[in-house]
């Protein structure tokens, strides 16, 4: 049976709910009573966390005051995101929170574990003390997880059983927790809460739109992000959104980075919000690809095989130019086309003209 310290430690838990729900206070206090104001700002932390630093900071748990607080910090941080209604801010703030309660499952004693798994939905039994799932469970909740340790041929299966470590069952509950998060935001928001809200929300919605836009300005360097194609738009807002993006969507987008000009720490930079981020991991894949480990420095696959990958998003006019087949041609012909537009001169007749374009790549 789990105690005060832990739903504050997880608020998340059905517990924590009913823990809250004895102390009497009504949603309305909550979002504007004085005497809630710590809690308030706690749960603005919390959130603040998330666009910052892509996970929630431990809190002072001392005394039973504390940990009240860390309780209604939770869902006071669910309604301020769901009052932005950003995406990328769900998405953020879902990572942010699963990744703090992996860190503090990780020291925990396996049978809370099972208490968290069965909250998250996540099927597990122990077996001989060690936490074993069926395996289509564990490929549900790993699908997303792109190492090879993760896949199942790698992975030692009995009986339709998969059996992990403390360590890698607590990153299976970090994945499970990210997606309930993710899939229960934005919830219904009222006129009041909006109004009760609305310094904290214009605050939030300010610093998450300044996240992207340094996302977009530091991340990318000096490329002309408006030249890339739209397959390539499409993975770069995923990464930058913290979305989980496939392994042929990693390889394209690494590939074509480096390609264009980005370094390989631009390129690690990127994907580091992604909720299976592992920076070891990540920076040798990234290393492979671009030829500091592999001697080749590889290109981005033709368009035909973006599509067969599934990562081929939103094509527009100049994709379905025959001769356009490959990612780098679309960017090399959008950049030439933009040369030539800011190249244009005005006509004897006060109309402008551009030299016309070329129908095949140089």
């Amino acid at each position: 049976m789990m105690e005060v310290r832990e739903f504050a430690r997880y608020p998340f838990m059905k517990g924590a709910s009913a823990y809250a729900k004895q102390s009497k206070v009504e949603l309305e206090e909550l979002l504007r009573h004085s005497a809630f104001y710590q809690a308030r700002m706690r749960g603005k932390k919390r959130v603040l966390d998330s666009i910052e630093k892509a996970k929630v900071e431990d809190n002072t748990m001392a005394t039973e005051e504390d940990r009240l607080q860390e309780v209604l910090s939770y869902p006071i941080a669910r309604i301020l995101v769901s009052c932005v209604g950003d995406g990328f801010l769900i998405r953020r703030y879902a990572l942010a929170e699963a990744k703090a309660a992996y860190e503090r499952m990780q020291t925990e004693k396996v049978e809370v574990l099972m208490q968290i798994a069965e909250e998250l939905g996540v099927e597990a039994s122990l077996l001989d003390g060690v936490p074993s799932m069926h395996f289509a469970d564990f490929l549900r909740f790993t699908s997303a997880m792109r190492s090879k340790e993760w896949k199942l041929v790698n992975t030692e299966v009995k009986r339709g059983l998969v059996s992990l470590p403390k360590v890698k069952f607590a990153r299976v509950l970090e994945q499970a927790l990210y997606d309930k998060i993710e899939d229960e935001l934005p919830l219904p928001i009222t006129k009041w809460m909006l109004d009760a809200l609305k310094q904290e929300v214009s605050q939030l919605k300010t610093l998450a739109e300044e996240m992207k836009d340094r996302y977009r300005a530091e991340e990318l360097g000096e490329v002309d992000v408006e030249s890339f194609p739209p397959c390539m738009k499409r993975l770069v807002a995923m990464a930058q959104a913290g979305e989980n993006i496939s392994h042929p969507g990693r390889f394209a987008l690494t590939s074509f980075l480096f390609n264009i000009g980005l370094s390989r720490e631009e390129i690690l930079k990127l994907f580091s919000g992604s909720p299976d981020f592992d920076e070891s991991k990540t920076k040798y894949q990234i290393d492979h690809i671009t030829g500091e480990i592999s001697g080749t420095t590889y290109t981005p696959p033709e368009c035909s095989t973006m599509r067969t990958n599934s990562v081929c998003f939103n094509q527009d006019d100049l994709c379905k130019l025959d001769w356009v087949k490959h990612p780098l041609i679309y960017y090399r012909a959008k950049m030439r086309r933009k040369r030539r537009q800011r190249s244009v001169t005005p006509s004897k007749e006060g109309a402008t003209q551009a030299p016309a374009e070329k129908p095949g790549p140089e």
